[in-house]
């Protein structure tokens, strides 16, 4: 699973993947501080698997984990090769999702690319960069599916049609993830295309110490004209999130999250929220030797679970014994669960739930 963070320029995208990751990317006040995309495997945040390993006591416990990629800030021209524009370009497709930044707050000291702070103006000048590099994608799977339709090929005319849409709608300024179709029609002709515009997006928009808790005018602004997507928006101060990053004990950390009245640091929140963006969930297995976390998309079934511990789980699969995790807590471990007769035995057919203690049994 692998997230991106996109954005013009100078809106701070490394400073966020810093304190992400904890990684030290390059960050500073001018264009293109970023030329490489810096990677970083985040740790998911979730109380759950605090408090497993707190019941379990295990030898070590391992948390879900997502891969957060800072990429080039883009300009205006970037499908044409403008700035790092094919570089930018080709990253973000290699992306999962997106985290798009957007700077929400007012700086003089801070230089913005385009010279005054405008996030709906920078968000329609990314949209429009990625629109053109689908558009071209679309028209050049036109120009051959179009050859396959004139000899009378059902399959390429269906195709064909699909595609006119996409990019009657990519020349009207639309993003594909926006675009009502049939789910069958969008898994059969749009998800191989890899459009970067289909993928999910989580505005993340970055706003100064005032704005950390309520937001501000910038934000309201974006709200609205993200309202009609298939997307989600964060409000985040990015330089305090810096701050907190260096602050070293728990306890400081929260007396500084308390004096700015908000209960917990905004890049744990932005962290689970690009998960659920890639519309993962997690399951947990539970022992002396460890505690662990696992991701599966949501709607995976009892063997494909298995399958991501090992692909012999899944083959072998005979069944899974699964432990809700309110009764795990409920009743404190899991000889207590089997004898209050809260195990339950679920076989191929079952799906998933988020936060599923489980065990699998298997014959290789």
């Amino acid at each position: 699973m692998k997230a991106g963070i996109v954005g013009l320029p100078n809106v701070g995208k490394s400073t966020l993947f810093n304190c992400l990751s904890n990684a030290k990317a390059q960050s500073a006040n001018f264009p293109f501080c970023t030329i490489e995309p810096n990677i970083g495997v985040v740790n998911v945040p979730d109380p759950r698997l605090e408090k497993l390993a707190e019941l379990v006591k295990p030898e070590r416990v391992l948390p879900a984990t997502v891969e957060i990629v800072d990429i080039a800030g883009l300009v205006k021209g970037a499908s044409k090769g403008e700035g790092l524009g094919n570089q930018f370009l080709a990253n973000i497709r290699e992306t999962d999702a997106i985290l798009h930044v957007l700077r929400c707050f007012e700086d003089d000291n801070i230089v913005h690319v385009e010279g005054s702070v405008d996030p709906l103006r920078d968000k329609e000048t990314i949209d429009i960069e990625l629109q053109l590099k689908d558009l071209e994608t679309v028209e050049k799977k036109l120009e051959k599916v179009g050859r396959a339709a004139r000899t009378g090929n059902k399959e390429a005319q269906k195709e064909k049609e699909i595609l006119e849409v996409l990019k009657t709608e990519l020349e009207g300024a639309k993003n594909v993830r926006s675009i009502a179709m049939k789910e069958s029609d969008r898994e059969a002709f749009v998800n191989p295309l890899q459009l970067i515009t289909d993928k999910p997006v989580l505005y993340v928009c970055n706003v100064d110490e005032q704005a950390a808790k309520n937001g501000n005018a910038f934000v309201e602004q974006v709200a609205e004209v993200i309202a009609q997507e298939q997307s989600a928006l964060l409000v985040l101060a990015v330089s305090i999130e810096a701050d907190i990053n260096e602050l070293e004990s728990y306890e400081e950390r929260q007396l500084f999250l308390d004096d700015l009245g908000l209960d917990e640091a905004g890049a744990s929140k932005l962290i689970r929220a690009a998960y659920s963006l890639l519309n993962q969930q997690t399951y947990f297995t539970a022992g002396e030797k460890e505690v662990r976390a696992w991701t599966v998309p949501v709607g995976a079934t009892a063997p494909q679970a298995a399958g991501v511990i090992h692909s012999d789980f899944e083959n072998g699969f005979i069944r899974a014994e699964v432990i809700a995790y309110d009764d795990y807590v409920r009743f404190g471990s899991e000889a207590k669960v089997k004898e209050s007769g809260k195990m339950r035995v679920e076989g191929k057919e079952y799906l998933v739930k988020d936060g599923d203690v489980m065990h699998f049994r298997f014959n290789v």
